[in-house]
C-alpha cells in the first residue's frame, strides 16, 4: 500500500514537472521537444495504475466477499483463456498495423532515426513472439 501511494505521488510529480516544462520552455529544440510530454505520459500512467491499485485495495478491505469473488474471476480458467485469446488477436492486428505504419512512414520520408526505431521495436516484438512460440511448442 505504501509503495502504491509513493508511486502515485511520483506519477503526480512527473506530470507536474512535464506541465511546468511545457510552459517554461519557450523555444524547445531537439530532445526538449519530446521530454515534457514523456514526463506527462509516464506520470499519468504511473499515477493511474497505482491509484487504481489503491482504490481496489480500499474496496477489498470494505467487503472481503467482493475481494474473494474478484480473485476467483481473475484466476478462472475461462477468463484466462478469453484474456489470452484477446491478446493473441491484438498481437495479430498489431503486426499488420506496424507493418503498414512503417511502410507509410517510409513513403512520407520520415527521419531515418524514427523509422529505424519503429523497425527495431517491431522486430523486438516479432522475435519475442517467435521465442515464446518455440518455447511453448517444446513444452507442449
Amino acid at each position: 500500500m505504501k509503495k502504491n501511494v509513493l508511486l502515485t505521488v511520483c506519477g503526480l510529480v512527473l506530470m507536474g514537472v512535464g506541465f511546468i516544462l511545457v510552459k517554461m520552455i519557450t523555444s524547445p529544440q531537439d530532445v526538449m521537444l519530446v521530454v515534457p510530454y514523456l514526463f506527462i505520459g509516464a506520470g499519468a500512467g504511473i499515477f493511474g495504475h497505482n491509484m487504481g491499485a489503491i482504490l481496489n485495495k480500499k474496496a477489498a478491505e470494505k467487503d472481503p466477499n467482493i475481494a474473494k469473488e474478484i480473485k476467483i474471476a481473475q484466476n478462472d480458467e475461462r477468463n484466462v483463456m478469453i484474456r489470452n485469446l484477446a491478446k493473441a488477436k491484438a498481437y495479430d492486428m498489431m503486426i499488420f498495423v506496424f507493418g503498414v505504419l512503417m511502410f507509410t512512414f517510409s513513403l512520407l520520408r520520415v527521419s531515418l532515426t524514427v523509422l529505424l526505431l519503429l523497425v527495431a521495436g517491431y522486430l523486438f516484438v516479432v522475435f519475442y513472439g517467435v521465442y515464446y512460440r518455440c518455447k511453448y511448442e517444446k513444452e507442449m
